[in-house]
């Protein structure tokens, strides 16, 4: 199981970001925690500056917009192999 996490204020993007992960991760079967982190200094211990930003297993992998669908896709093949 991945641990993954949002970082973001709440606004539309990050929730959005959040659903598309949840998608994703539910058509491929694969099992995640998934947090949201909307606090400035939780968001900010992660050495991000620009949200949303996705956090998983402890990495940052993505900041500064809503990911693609196919980068999504690309964190969850990862796991697959």
């Amino acid at each position: 199981m991945k641990n993954v996490k949002v970082l973001g204020t709440g606004c539309a993007n990050c929730r959005h970001t959040a659903e598309l992960i949840e998608s994703i991760a539910r058509e491929r079967g694969n099992p995640i925690q998934l947090d949201k982190v909307e606090d400035l200094p939780g968001i900010m211990s992660y050495g991000v500056m620009s949200t949303p930003g996705v956090v998983i297993d402890g990495k940052v992998v993505h900041a500064g917009g809503v990911p693609s669908r196919e980068k999504v896709e690309s964190w969850f093949a990862r796991s697959d192999a």
